[in-house]
């Protein structure tokens, strides 16, 4: 596709001499003696156009009546009216919908946008609607309709019925495109057919007086005629590659939602990202050729009649070399589509490694692992390189080989007639050449055309191949009518699994009944298959066998939160209309009423993507306040309390469980034993089976698996008794914690005095997530520069330029040799041999075709380097970028750079900024030959030029913005799309598709809006650039015709096909610079991402701390204060303590009150904004970041687990043994079950961890802290998502690997932190007046715990009460 924008816009200014190009394009008029044959043809036009229009007003009328009338006056209102409308532009239909027969021939509809666009930088609320014919909201029922019919069922898609589908869905503009193709292609063959003719009029030889004027008119009506077909072609296939690109990315989406959790697991989100950033793409780019392969057949068949008509039976040879010379492409196509097919697989599995390192970048910089990764993507990268290496230089070959074809057509034809007697003249010769090189289109074109229908291939084969993966099972589960049952979940002999090809279902012999209103219970150890059993229930499983049946909406809450980017608003009313009074009652139910006063804009914050702005228990409140809103009647919530602390869980467990949805059937998965007794029905699983089924008294006695779970959570109620001298009443909490409140507050203005800040470092109120930015005005010299400078600084450019313009001199001498060498007529003596004349000619050619070699590999050579390098330094500015920039970034942006940009700069942009150099150097040394024939029309052609770059100005204002408008504008399509995958499953809880599959819609038209009126607005300059070559060639010939005494009639001939080409070539730079200033977009995006501030250092020589640091693990902060963003609020507020070295330390606080940011700045995942922290007395600042967070560990809030092996998981570093490797798993108690796996340590790790449950994915990050035995450990809420049993086993082992280890641990559960030697309690109370994040309180356990009144001994006495509580009315 490299020569995709010039040679399908018919400019082809890389072909030398070309009569496309020359019959394209002409000079302006320039005597008025032209007029006497030409003024009938235009007057004829002219008439013909205005007939045209009154017939099509007549229609409109008489289907819209004076409405559609008016709305064509309003397509001819003039530029200033649009800033009166600029307010309402964001619904306006594109003029197009409406606009006349002249506005649309002439692309007039266009004018107003470009006229606005010259007065302001658009932006899209200024780009009008689509019209609904091109919208995919109207275009996509269709086609799924067709492609049902045609395939039966989604999972029997083929190629075949996907194009068959595709076609039909458009097949009348398709029709409508063919014959603007023929009568193109026709009138282009006008030129070749009447050159000898117009040579022999010029030495006198005409039938008549006024043929010269007659032939010159008849050129002139078919230049208008080719010009106008030519454009509308263009245009109406850009058209129609837009609707097939979105009705085929809404397939892709639409299948997304509902792909079954296996087919995910073979299909990565990179790889269907790639399908539908890459593959939909190049099915609407296909549109440009789809005509070609059957228009190449006519064009050689035109070609081959005039030869016959001018040359006889030696056409006969140049029909055979034509088929030799196109026979090659087999070979060169077959390599292409091996080449082109394992470039896409090695894209694929680079954008899978991209995509999965921007979703898990915290995890790879708290580790220090995010150069070992970014290299992980470079090793990718180059597998990729190598095979676009091979595909690009595969494809100078091709060009180069295509670039000999005239010549050796040529020459079979020339010997031809010498054999068969058939004398040369230069009329026939300069015919001939001509039509060799009008040939050269088709032929040169051939391999072009085969690539783009090889690519093309191959993505059609991917997206058939995705759309027939297995979808959920339908049948899985049966929905009854809602009310007719009191049983709302009923599921008998069921057997359930995730792996079809698994020996062993996933849940066995699972047998159930729940009633409307019970609350359900279910626990159990890590992996035995809770998680899995609300995901049977929602249909996610495939049932293998038995029946579950289904009674009233679900809505589900899942383990790992999923927040859509968006206000905190939309999230919770997730689709449903706002009813103020229940959305109050929700935010007070879910406490989160404090969090958005805390918040800088309330529920109207913008939350980034994956809920980066938020901790995890905001996130998890946010998802149940969601599920609350929707007034569903069976909730199902997968261990939400989990993410939040004590105070918090047992206040959503009263207010939501017990009090909102005390009349709704209710399944909970706990690991919190305290949460069990009120359940009517409790579940204990174990290994995929219901082991235990009852109330809590009931089956306490009758089995050992729940005895263990309640036996571990009494051992950790025994550990609180001893460090509490007695219990406190529930009542005596709450007087207490009223009555300290004020003492409180008290302390925190003292402390917050001693500060003295509070108000100065506040700062503006800005949001998170920023739009994404834009440059506006021209595409500076310097991004030109910095491309063009990229590889080897330059130095093949020189080169490059040498070769091509050596190769434009040969060209012009072998076109001088055979105009000169051979006789005007039969009456006069060739100069040369026939022999020497096709010797010559062969030598000159055969020197052009090894300098376009040449130029052809520098150039391939210069496009990959320079991809390969601005791919580098883009990789490590974003691998190096603070986390910060990650938080405000959405990873659509960075993905779609790394995507649709970098594909640009790989194959588009090099042959777009070459063809624009070759176009110059053509125009160049066409003027040289001009001026040695007929100077004198060079005082048309400069005026002519002026206009030229007139238009150009003000056309590309408004393009480039469109340009830029198109990169903005896709991203939220990826970002949508990534979004969607992840949380489909709690979208189909909701029964959302419906709603996300328009919103998919919504942003695919936005995406469409830009791209449909760049086509329109390339097309309306394009038009006016034609008109005035057709004119200008008219004047050109009228010249000649009028003045013929004054030429040598072969030079003359010779400056008229140097003339077409000229004017043709004129319009090629205008066009070919304004394509290239939009297509250098993609450079500028990528460059955007080339200056990102960076992190501090990774490494300070100058300060590199000694091998044994830390050697004691002593933490000091004083007066510590951060932020997260320069505009927004502070997080912490002057904390100031130290941690002993060797003890262990706990951190406890609301939900939101600071504990995860504290350790993010720990590990300078951000940056202090004041203060310091100080370990083993050296200051962390003052080190590189490498040397830090390796020598520091951490078990992060949300379990990672990446793509790969268990093996690569635990030591992605690979510095440890097996050995070492199988310890450090017994000891985390993931041996066994790892030894279950058939691969052992090489068994599979899918995206995200797919196939391993949170619990066993947060004793794998436990795993890695074990192996790496750092001398101070994090632990962010590391035992959050596994049972109390569990979690007491991981204690022990933490207490004994890590005995002289500095141990920090941030928990909800009060028994993780109870033998801690010292509890930092972080200030919530306080964040209702806006400054949390200080300390409140930090002493020993035991000492909290001796005064009454300190709200760390309340917090456990809260637990306590809540813990011990064995019915439900002691928990209310």
């Amino acid at each position: 596709m490299q020569l995709f924008d010039s040679t399908k816009h018919g400019l082809l200014s890389s072909l030398p001499n070309s009569p496309s190009i020359m019959f394209s394009g002409a000079n302006f008029l320039l005597n008025p003696i032209f007029l006497r044959g030409f003024s009938g043809s235009l007057h004829l036009v002219l008439l013909l156009a205005l007939f045209a229009s009154l017939v099509w007003k007549k229609l409109k009328r008489g289907d819209g009546g004076e409405e559609s009338g008016e709305r064509f006056s309003n397509n001819t209102v003039k530029a200033k009216f649009w800033s009166q409308i600029s307010q309402e532009r964001v619904d306006a239909v594109t003029p197009y919908a409406n606009a006349g027969p002249f506005s649309i021939l002439t692309f007039y509809w266009m004018n107003s946008l470009i006229a606005f666009g010259n007065k302001k930088a658009l932006d899209l609320e200024d780009v009008p609607q689509l019209d609904s014919l091109d919208s995919v909201v109207r275009r996509f029922p269709a086609f799924r309709n067709k492609l049902e019919s045609y395939s039966g069922a989604a999972s029997r898609v083929t190629t075949f019925k996907l194009v068959k589908a595709l076609f039909f869905s458009a097949w009348k503009e398709i029709l409508r495109t063919a014959l603007l193709a023929i009568i193109y292609t026709s009138t282009s063959y006008v030129g070749p057919y009447l050159i000898d003719a117009f040579v022999q009029c010029l030495d006198g030889q005409g039938e008549h007086k006024n043929q010269g004027y007659i032939l010159a008119s008849t050129f002139f009506v078919a230049k208008l005629v080719e010009c106008i077909s030519q454009r509308h072609w263009i245009f109406r296939l850009q058209q129609i590659g837009l609707r097939l690109r979105g009705v085929t990315t809404t397939m892709i989406y639409t299948k997304g939602l509902t792909l079954s959790s296996k087919s995910k697991q073979g299909q990565t989100s990179g790889e269907i990202i790639n399908i539908m950033t890459v593959d939909a793409e190049r099915i609407g780019d296909f549109s440009w050729y789809m005509h070609d392969p059957w228009l190449i057949i006519l064009q050689v068949g035109l070609a081959l009649l005039i030869l016959y008509e001018n040359l006889g039976l030696a056409s006969v040879a140049a029909f055979v070399a034509t088929i030799v010379v196109m026979l090659k492409n087999y070979p060169l196509g077959r390599l292409q589509e091996k080449f082109q097919d394992k470039l896409m697989e090695s894209k694929d599995k680079r954008m899978r490694a991209t995509a999965e390192n921007l979703r898990n970048m915290r995890i790879l910089k708290l580790q220090g692992w995010e150069m070992k990764f970014l290299s992980k993507i470079i090793e990718l990268r180059d597998v990729e390189t190598g095979w676009l290496k091979k595909y690009v230089y595969n494809s100078a070959m091709i060009n180069s080989v295509f670039w000999l074809a005239p010549t050796l057509v040529a020459v079979a034809t020339f010997g031809a007639c010498m054999l068969i007697g058939i004398p040369l003249e230069s009329g026939k010769i300069l015919s001939a050449l001509a039509t060799f090189r009008v040939l050269q289109v088709p032929i040169y074109n051939l391999p072009d055309t085969i690539s783009m229908i090889v690519q093309t291939k191959i993505s059609l084969d991917r997206i058939a191949s995705f759309l027939c993966l297995d979808d959920l099972q339908s049948d899985a589960l049966e929905k009854l009518p809602i009310g007719s049952s009191d049983t709302t979940i009923e599921i008998t002999n069921g057997n359930f699994s995730w792996d079809l090809s698994s020996p062993s279902a996933t849940l066995k012999v699972i047998n159930l009944r729940v009633f409307r209103g019970m609350k359900v219970a279910v626990c159990g150890t890590v992996g035995s298959g809770k998680s899995s059993l609300l995901s049977c229930i929602l249909g996610e499983l495939h049932k293998v066998s038995g029946t579950l049946k289904l009674c009233g909406r679900t809505a589900y809450v899942a383990q790992s939160a999923w927040i859509q980017s968006g206000k905190i608003e939309e999230n919770i009313l997730f689709g449903k209309e706002m009813e103020r009074e229940r959305y109050e009652r929700v935010l007070e139910a879910c406490s989160l009423k404090k969090d958005l006063e805390i918040l800088p804009f309330g529920d109207q914050t913008f939350i980034g993507e994956r809920g980066i702005n938020l901790s995890g228990g905001q996130k998890q409140r946010i998802q149940i306040a969601r599920a609350l809103y929707q007034d569903a009647d069976i909730y199902l919530f997968d261990d939400p309390f989990s993410a939040v602390d004590a105070h918090t869980g047992s206040h959503l467990f009263k207010e939501v469980l017990l009090g909102l949805l005390t009349s709704k059937t209710v399944i909970y998965v706990t690991h919190q034993v305290e949460f069990l007794p009120v359940a009517d029905l409790i579940f204990v699983m174990k290994d995929g089976k219901i082991a235990q089924a009852g109330k809590y008294n009931d089956i306490l006695c009758s089995g050992s698996d729940f005895m263990e779970l309640v036996g571990s959570h009494k051992a950790a109620l025994s550990a609180l008794d001893s460090k509490q001298a007695g219990p406190a009443s529930e009542n005596e909490i709450v007087e207490k914690e009223n009555g300290s409140r004020d003492e409180i507050v008290q302390k925190g203005g003292n402390r917050d005095s001693r500060n003295g800040k509070e108000d100065q470092v506040a700062g503006p109120k800005a949001q998170l997530i920023q739009e994404e930015e834009r440059e506006k005005g021209s595409v500076g010299f310097p991004i030109y520069w910095k491309y063009i400078t990229t590889a080897y600084g330059g130095a093949l450019v020189p080169f490059i330029l040498s070769a091509q313009i050596l190769f434009q001199i040969l060209q012009i001498g072998s076109n001088y040799w055979m105009a000169l060498a051979t006789p005007a007529s039969k009456d006069v003596k060739p100069v040369v041999s026939g022999s020497t004349l096709i010797i010559v000619y062969l030598l000159l050619a055969i020197g052009s075709s090894i300098c376009i070699l040449v130029r052809a590999m520098l150039h391939a050579t210069a496009g990959y380097k320079t991809a390969t390098l601005l791919f580098n330094k883009m990789h490590l500015c974003i691998f190096r970028a603070p986390m910060s920039f990650f938080d405000a970034t959405p990873s659509g942006r960075i993905l779609n750079r790394a995507s649709t940009d970098q594909s640009a700069v790989e194959t588009r942009i090099p042959y777009l900024v070459g063809a624009l150099a070759f176009s110059i150097i053509q125009l160049l040394g066409i003027f040289a030959v001009m001026s040695q024939a007929a100077w004198q029309v060079f005082i048309v052609f400069i005026p002519m030029i002026a206009v030229c770059i007139w238009y150009q100005r003000y056309y590309i204002a408004s393009a480039r913005e469109l340009s830029r408008l198109i990169g903005v504008c896709k991203a939220p399509v990826v970002q949508h799309f990534s979004e969607t995958m992840l949380g489909a499953a709690t979208i189909r809880s909701f029964d959302q598709q419906s709603r996300f599959q328009e919103t998919n819609m919504k942003v695919t038209d936005a995406y469409s809006r830009p791209k449909f009126h760049i086509a329109g607005a390339m097309e309306w300059l394009c038009f006016r650039l034609d008109m005035l070559s057709s004119v200008t060639f008219a004047f050109s010939l009228a010249f000649l015709v009028s003045f013929p005494s004054g030429f040598d009639p072969a030079i003359a001939g010779l400056a008229v096909t140097y003339g077409l080409s000229l004017n043709m070539l004129q319009a090629s730079v205008i066009w070919n610079l304004c394509d290239c200033e939009n297509r250098i977009i993609s450079v500028e995006r990528i460059l955007q991402y080339t200056s990102i501030p960076s992190e501090p250092p990774l490494v300070v020589e100058a300060n590199r701390p000694g091998c044994s640091w830390p050697s004691h693990g002593e933490i000091d902060i004083n007066n510590l204060q951060v932020r997260y963003a320069p505009h927004m609020p502070l997080v912490l507020r002057g904390l100031t303590c130290t941690f002993p070295g060797g003890k262990k330390s706990g951190i406890v606080g609301r939900t939101g009150s600071g504990k995860s940011t504290l350790m993010q700045t720990l590990f300078r995942i951000v940056e202090p904004a004041a203060g310091h922290i100080m370990i083993d007395g050296l200051n962390i600042s003052s080190i590189g970041l490498h040397d830090l967070r390796s020598r520091l560990s951490i078990i992060p809030q949300d379990p990672t687990m990446f793509e790969g092996t268990v093996r690569s998981n635990l030591d992605p570093l690979e510095e440890y043994t097996d050995e070492l490797i199988w310890e450090a798993l017994d000891k985390c108690q993931l041996g066994d079950e790892v030894k279950k796996k058939e691969r052992k340590l090489d068994s599979t790790v899918y995206e995200n961890g797919e196939n391993w449950s949170m619990g066993q994915r947060q004793l794998f990050c436990l795993g890695r802290v074990l192996l790496k035995k750092s001398k101070v450990l994090v632990l962010d809420e590391a035992t959050a998502s596994v049972d109390t049993s569990t979690d007491n086993l991981i204690q022990q082992t933490l207490r004994q690997q890590f005995s002289d280890s500095t141990v920090i641990t941030i928990a909800h559960r009060i028994t993780s932190v109870l033998d801690s030697d010292m509890v930092l309690l972080l200030s919530h109370v306080l964040a209702i007046m806006n400054i949390a994040g200080l300390i409140e309180e930090y002493d020993s356990p035991t000492r909290l715990l001796e005064k009454k009144s300190s709200s760390f001994a309340k917090l456990v006495a809260e637990y306590t009460i809540r813990s011990s509580t064995s019915s439900k009315n002691s928990i209310v």
